[in-house]
């Protein structure tokens, strides 16, 4: 009895150190396949070495999944005169990757796939019509024709069997706006991976703390504030370096993790603020580095404009650090008291005040609250509670036609 394939349609490379929430969820999806299942991933290379469109046998955290390059781009972070989600889409036209299930994590990619069968689902990954409708212009493209994207969504949209959503405002949105499609649209916890995302002792954390900051030729008492994600208008890390300039606690020291459009202009502005020696860049980095830094900060802040539910805040929970966010997305509603600050408003002053209570309380944060906070969203949990209803779709059509292997199509 063969296996039911699924194939994970985004635009990256798991083998690189892209920082993303829709990332993780790609490589938590395929680290917690049960082995009666086949995964797939169409993606494509960072790397200047390596085959395009071609079928590879590879390896992410242990598991087998069949690889197939769409085209070549490194730093797919970055914004491009084309956006690469559109490049991807188009890339697809022509081809059919029609499998048991397919996953699909942006809409663009389905002006290509009308005709492709298997069980398509949609993972909606923030709320677009807030994203639309958000006041920074430069933040993604659809912003400039929002009634083409409403039309764009409604003529593809109705090709998915599932919807699926890790924001319950979002949810109840698309229910409201697709009735028809209703039954189709549900919520799904975002996850974090806790082989990679847990605590550490209290004695452990502060050593690990003093450490950094003596390699990094820091006062030994530095608190270590810590951001990671893209550089990129929709997270608004400008806000978060203007927030930085008024924090009065001499101890604290910002890590920014990622890489984007905007680093030149957070540069410029820590000089002009005179951060300097405040502030460290770390760029990308990789998800057992980036887990270290979770274990050792104070604090996570997330200043973004609009969200989902940032995975980057299960993660820091997961490893007993606390929160300050904007209000934005689902982190509001699940995030404790005990376990970070929610701003009212955006403004340098309000999230400044935010930090310095965190900084300056740590016991009113304690990380036993932060990583019980975190528990329902183990990937482990969720992931598997997925894959075992696609199991039980799968099971009544087993005997019917095969879905194509790569093998069919030249895996190497």
């Amino acid at each position: 009895m063969r296996k039911p394939v699924l194939t994970i349609f985004y635009q990256f490379d798991p083998w690189n150190s892209s920082i993303g929430g829709i990332q993780t969820v790609v490589r938590n999806f395929i680290k917690f396949a049960p082995p009666e299942f086949q995964v797939r991933l169409v993606g494509i290379l960072a790397s200047a070495k390596g085959e395009l469109e071609q079928w590879q046998l590879r390896e992410l955290d242990g598991q087998p999944v069949e690889f197939f390059p769409l085209f070549r781009l490194a730093d797919d972070d970055k914004r491009r005169l084309v956006p690469t989600t559109l490049r991807y889409a188009m890339s697809l036209w022509g081809k059919d990757f029609s499998s048991d299930f397919m996953h699909f994590h942006r809409l663009e990619p389905a002006i290509a796939t009308k005709t492709w069968t298997g069980h398509k689902t949609l993972f909606v990954h923030n709320d677009i019509h807030q994203q639309i409708k958000a006041s920074n212009a430069q933040s993604i493209l659809w912003q400039r024709f929002p009634q083409a994207y409403f039309a764009f969504e409604r003529q593809l949209i109705s090709q998915f069997d599932q919807i699926l959503s890790c924001n319950s405002e979002s949810t109840r949105l698309y229910q409201r706006q697709y009735p028809l499609l209703a039954d189709r649209i549900s919520f799904i916890r975002n996850t974090f991976d806790g082989d990679v995302f847990y605590p550490l002792s209290p004695a452990e954390r502060n050593e690990r703390r003093r450490q950094q900051a003596i390699q990094m030729g820091l006062r030994e008492d530095t608190q270590f504030l810590l951001f990671a994600g893209r550089l990129h208008p929709q997270k608004d890390p400008l806000l978060l370096l203007d927030a930085m300039a008024l924090v009065s606690n001499p101890q604290a020291h910002l890590l920014i993790a990622g890489n984007g459009e905007l680093r030149s202009a957070m540069l410029d502005r820590v000089n002009q603020l005179q951060l300097a020696n405040r502030v460290t860049f770390l760029g990308p980095l990789p998800y057992q580095e980036l887990a270290d830094l979770h274990r050792l900060a104070s604090l996570f802040v997330l200043t973004s404009a609009y969200e989902g539910l940032p995975l980057v805040v299960l993660e820091a929970l997961a490893c007993g650090t606390p929160i300050v966010t904007t209000r934005t997305g689902e982190t509001p509603l699940l995030l404790h008291p005990d376990c970070g600050i929610v701003c009212q408003a955006r403004t340098p002053i309000e999230i400044t005040q935010a930090l310095e209570t965190v900084l300056q309380n740590p016991d009113q944060f304690p990380a036993s609250a932060c990583v019980q906070n975190a528990l329902p969203y183990s990937a482990k949990s969720v992931i598997e509670s997925v894959y075992a209803d696609m199991l039980r779709q799968w099971q009544p059509h087993q005997a019917s036609q095969p879905a194509p292997f790569p093998q069919e199509l030249g895996l190497r």
